[in-house]
């Protein structure tokens, strides 16, 4: 399993993005967090912002939308150039043809589930979707504490995945202190944000988050 870490902007200084983007050279992607105040309770970028963000870095655009009617807004994201976009089952009405909606438009399609949501239910929709992403906290809000109760729920979802090229994505307290724990539960790609950001080197601390998850996935084989 390739590890990534797409570092979340929603940790960054919305006043200087293109800054903080600049001092994280080494990310394999750029996670961004859009939020309407009505799927969670907090109002982050918009369409507006990431259509600038494409403008300014060549960086994999990771969309994660925490919003109401996603099978309306997401494939918006897909056409502004974000190689990736995830909608939580929770919010999407059709999700597999939002899904297929998404690969036509060139993006990999990516399936959100909050903490309580059951992964065993989706397993029929799994050859629809590029990515499963796990959220570890409960969405609305960065920095918050990570849920281990949430590390079983990553070990079935790669179980069910088995030999399908399907990224398992978490998001939420991933940090030093938690990102091995998701790595040999089973987890490949990596939204940390206050862990970055927070840190007085955000592209040296990427790399130390890499080679911890890393020597996990290489001792598991």
């Amino acid at each position: 399993m390739e590890i990534k870490i797409t570092p979340s902007l929603l940790s960054a200084d919305f006043a200087n993005l293109q800054r903080d983007i600049e001092a994280i050279g080494s990310a394999d992607g750029l996670h961004i967090d859009v939020m309407d105040y009505h799927f969670v309770p907090n109002l982050t970028l918009g369409l507006p912002v990431v259509q600038s963000i494409r403008k300014v870095t060549d960086q994999f655009l990771d969309i994660h939308l925490m919003i109401d009617d996603p099978d309306r807004w997401a494939p918006s994201y897909a056409e502004a150039g974000a190689q990736s976009v995830t909608f939580h089952v929770e919010a999407a009405k059709a999700p597999i043809r939002l899904a297929r909606e998404l690969r036509r438009l060139g993006a990999r399609a990516g399936l959100g589930l909050n903490p309580a949501t059951d992964i065993d239910s989706l397993r029929d929709v799994l050859d629809e979707v590029d990515m499963i992403l796990i959220m570890t906290v409960e969405p609305g809000f960065g920095g918050q504490k990570f849920l281990d109760l949430c590390l079983s729920k990553i070990e079935r979802t790669r179980t069910l995945i088995g030999d399908r090229d399907i990224w398992v994505q978490v998001d939420g307290g991933v940090s030093t202190e938690t990102i091995e724990r998701c790595a040999e539960a089973g987890a490949n790609v990596f939204v940390a944000g206050s862990a970055v950001f927070g840190a007085d080197d955000p592209d040296a601390m990427i790399t130390t988050l890499r080679e911890k998850a890393s020597a996990v996935c290489g001792s598991r084989g």
